[in-house]
């Protein structure tokens, strides 16, 4: 009957929860039956046996279970290939009744808090997001540390709402995406612009919005539409913080934000039970105080990780970061990936570098200090959730014994850095309370596991401490009542043994049976005499054989009482691992300043940049036999706004261009630069458009890539942006691929609206013509020497357009075979005398014809304006050509334009 009751219970919690593997706690064991069991049994390679569930056997079904102990071994293997799990615990004791059971956790990619799932040095975001007409809200949370943020986006197209959400999605790198299950049906919202409809795929708008698409369908979690409404959502949250008003959070107006922020508590509450208490704030942000880096740009740059090899150690994190702690580590790499727009933050963040910078033993001493911190943020967090360890609760209160000689340390210095630093101690909580708690509490050596004997510390339980010594000194006290009753009894051969059947015994053997005492109460009679047992022995028994679970129950109750009391000091515990992770990561900074010969960059509000001696930081470090050729860059605006940069492969084109986009993002996170020096006006974003690769996951062509990246650039960048732009328009036809390449620098050139700074790489030597033409325009090339028919690249970027591109001397260091560089010599010597033999035939027929006056692609110089409107009284394609508004078309209608004005020519031609 009891299996019956608990298969009953079983279906019941499993109902709640259809798509997630249940794991079912049964005593020492986490079980899964049916369809949970044939997965288990094939991703874990469990065990799959068979279970009665009733007396007639009708509910006879699989099952597969594991040690509830090794849950963390098994549980990260289930997570990275998609599944959810929803962790069900034993809630009261065994007994005559049916067990108490209920869900405590379900476990997501956006949820995770075991320590083999995490990087510490990485965040894990779950996010929400709600779409509206030219709108959205955004919420995150990482439930390992207890960061909760949220923004609103207000734009003028559906299409801008999508493109920053998925900017910064793509900066909190997302884990998991929560979704409305079902359309709002609101006035203001058109459907067939946004969402698709009930019949369709409802949660299709927000397919996309992830930075890896492979990982859409299994990471976004929908959640009732009914949670998303702004009322709910509202209360949602005032419940949760305890307040009567969200004003003082900064949601104030922000109904999207709001809606977000409570559809992720609701869906926190109903799958994360224990872990709501981590979330004690709610910050609210706006993206316009950020850079906005694309996840292209954020890719090209390699901030995270190096794009060819994932290596992280040859990202720019990975050679920048010289933190000593996880909250450090962390805090580096959000600000890597959101730059400020904010001069004074930035400002504020360099004094607390230079500080570092200038005092060595201020730096010397503080990352000593650091050096011995632990992961406070998310020890405080797993405390406050209940699965904290005793040596996270060591490492926890070893870290608070460092906040003292910090604030000593900061304190000994001059009155200027003591500003610099003062809001920042003024956060860094000693928790005098918490930490005579721990020291009391915790054994100095304790266990890492969470539910292992020796955790709480000797003196700290009378209880404990008596049922410990029963324990371990239980022999001994056999021993010494052996030798009290053989006193007593005056029985020389008297016996105290133990076996599973009786416990602890007397054994006296038969000639002897007339001398025990009248308080021993007979158990059995064996072949050579009697065993008996007394009241005090019956008693210690007891204590005995039940000690070691005595000690394993007291033990977890009084480290459940620890973690209550870290628990109540979470918001002070995450204020001091803020105010650690800026030290660590300002000291960092200094460090690498200092090693690298970094200098401090001139942030003010021109729309200038000029870098003298700069340097990419991550090829520098990495090929440190090397000696890195410095390279300066001067680009305006309003002057010398787009440098036209040319040269062979493997010159330092790319690495050239990348390095000036570096250091323009270090300096907006407030750090020293690889350069001699920097001036630079801020700059609002970063657009990158280098290297060349296929979409195979939504079908697009190398070529439509870069077309769909160049149009997004070109769309959204200002005056105060810096563009990145390696050999657009290589993905096509040479004279297609030369036309776009012309007419992007045009429209950057000529169009108000987005005259950014821009560096442009290509191999089509004709663009140096347009320095001619355009004013702001500037040619440099990457120096090259030809020594005895071999290719020395200098690695150096120097005024001037390049006429070669190198490009069999390149195959050639390549390793190509011989025979295929010699033939390619022959092939490129036909072809540039074919070329000219062509050239001049073009030219003669030009001549020869009455009307047929056209337009170089290329002139040698600028065309005198007479020249031009003498032609164009001959030709009406040039007529109209003359009156085309370029700066008011888009890239793909100057193609366009393009193509039909070549058509109309050839036309005019033939007539």
């Amino acid at each position: 009957m009891a299996e019956t009751e608990m298969h009953r219970q079983y279906e019941e919690i499993k109902a709640q929860y259809p798509d997630a593997i249940l794991f079912f706690r049964l005593g020492d064991f986490y079980e899964t039956f049916k369809e949970d069991a044939q997965i288990v049994h094939r991703e874990l390679g469990l065990t799959l046996t068979r279970r009665a569930m009733g007396k007639d056997k009708v509910n006879d079904m699989p099952m597969a279970g594991l040690p509830y102990h090794s849950l963390d071994r098994h549980l990260p293997k289930l997570i990275e290939r998609g599944y959810k799990v929803a962790i069900c615990e034993q809630m009261t004791k065994p007994g005559a009744k049916l067990v108490r059971r209920e869900v405590i956790r379900v476990v997501t990619p956006g949820t995770v808090l075991e320590d083999e799932m995490l990087v510490s040095k990485r965040n894990n975001f779950l996010a929400a997001v709600v779409l509206e007409e030219r709108g959205a809200g955004l919420a995150y949370a990482d439930i390992s540390t207890g960061e909760f943020m949220c923004t609103q986006v207000n734009e003028t197209s559906n299409e801008e709402v999508r493109n920053v959400i998925k900017t910064e999605l793509a900066r909190i790198a997302a884990a998991e995406l929560l979704a409305p299950e079902r359309p709002h049906q609101r006035r203001n919202i058109r459907p067939e612009t946004l969402f698709a409809s009930e019949e369709e795929d409802y949660l299709a708008p927000y397919k996309g919005l992830l930075p890896t698409a492979e990982k859409d369908d299994r990471n976004i979690s929908p959640l009732d539409s009914t949670y998303w409404r702004e009322e709910t959502a509202s209360r949602t949250l005032k419940e949760h913080f305890e307040v009567g008003s969200l004003d003082s959070f900064g949601c104030g107006g922000l109904s999207l934000a709001t809606r977000a922020a409570g559809a992720l508590v609701a869906y926190l509450q109903q799958t994360q039970k224990t872990v709501l208490a981590r979330l004690s704030s709610l910050t609210t942000y706006s993206t316009h105080r950020y850079m906005a880096l694309d996840s292209q740009t954020r890719r090209n740059l390699e901030l995270s990780e190096n794009w060819r090899s994932g290596s992280r150690k040859l990202s720019l994190f990975g050679v920048l970061d010289n933190t000593l702690t996880a909250m450090g580590g962390r805090m580096l790499h959000r600000w890597l990936n959101q730059p400020l727009l904010d001069l004074n933050r930035i400002l504020a963040r360099q004094e607390a570098v230079t500080a570092f910078y200038q005092d060595h033993r201020l730096r010397e001493s503080m990352r000593a200090i650091l050096k011995e911190a632990d992961d406070v943020e998310r020890f405080g967090s797993r405390a406050a959730s209940g699965v904290a360890s005793p040596r996270e609760m060591m490492g926890l209160l070893k870290t608070l014994e460092l906040v003292p000689p910090v604030q000593v340390l900061l304190g000994e210095t001059s009155p200027e850095v003591q500003k610099i630093f003062h809001s920042l101690v003024s956060r860094m909580h000693e928790c005098y309370e918490l930490v005579e708690m721990l020291h009391r509490a915790v054994a100095e050596d304790p266990p890492g596991k969470k539910w292992t004997t020796g955790a709480i510390r000797p003196g700290y339980s009378e209880e404990l401490d008596r049922v410990r010594e029963i324990s371990t000194n239980g022999e001994a006290w056999v021993e010494d009542f052996k030798r009290r009753e053989i006193a007593r009894t005056g029985i020389n051969n008297l016996k105290v043994s133990c076996n599973q059947v009786f416990g602890y015994f007397i054994e006296v053997s038969a000639s002897h049976i007339s001398k025990i005492p009248a308080d021993y109460v007979r158990k059995q009679t064996i072949a050579n005499g009697e065993r008996f047992i007394t009241p005090e022995l019956k008693s210690m028994e007891g204590q005995i054989l039940t000690a070691q679970e005595r000690i394993e129950e007291l033990e977890q109750d009084l480290f459940k009482e620890v973690l209550a009391g870290v628990a109540s000091a979470l918001p002070q515990l995450q204020e001091l691992a803020s105010a650690l992770g800026h030290l660590d990561v300002f000291a960092g900074l200094a460090e690498a300043a200092v090693n690298r010969n970094y200098c401090r960059p001139v942030l003010n509000e021109s729309k200038g940049l000029v870098i003298k001696g700069g340097r990419h930081p991550v090829v520098e470090q990495v090929n440190s036999e090397l000696i890195f050729v410095p390279n300066d860059c001067c680009l305006d605006s309003e002057a010398e706004q787009i440098s036209i940069i040319t040269g062979p492969n493997m010159a330092g084109k790319s690495v050239y261009l990348r390095q000036v986009a570096v250091i323009v993002l270090l300096a907006q996170i407030g750090a020293y630069v690889p350069a001699d020096s920097v001036t630079m006006g801020l700059v609002d974003r970063i657009f990158t458009r280098v290297g060349a690769q296929d979409d195979i996951a939504t079908g697009q062509s190398t070529f439509m890539v870069e077309m769909v990246e160049t149009s997004y650039i070109l769309a959204h960048a200002t005056s105060r942006s810096l563009v990145i732009l390696d050999e657009v328009g290589r993905g096509t036809s040479t004279y297609d691929g030369l036309a776009i390449a012309q007419a992007v620098v045009e429209y950057l050139h000529n169009n108000p609206k987005c005259s950014a700074k821009t560096l442009f790489a290509t191999h089509y030597h004709e663009l140096i013509e347009l320095a001619a033409v355009l004013p702001r325009v500037r040619n440099f090339n990457m120096a090259v020497r030809e020594d005895d028919g071999r290719v020395i690249f200098m690695r150096k970027v120097v005024p001037g357009g390049a006429d070669r591109s190198y490009g069999v001397h390149v195959a050639q260091l390549a390793g190509l075979p011989r025979q295929v560089i010699r033939r390619a010599e022959e092939l490129l010597i036909l072809l540039e005398n074919q070329g000219s033999e062509l050239e001049l035939h073009t030219a003669r027929q030009n001549r020869s014809k009455d009307n047929s006056a056209q337009l170089p692609l290329f002139a040698a110089g600028p065309v005198p304006v007479a020249t031009l409107e003498s032609v164009a009284v001959e030709n009406p394609v040039l007529a109209e050509l003359k009156n085309l508004r370029v700066d008011e078309l888009s890239p793909l209608e100057a193609l366009n334009k393009l193509y039909q004005l070549q058509k109309k020519l050839q036309d005019h031609q033939r007539d």
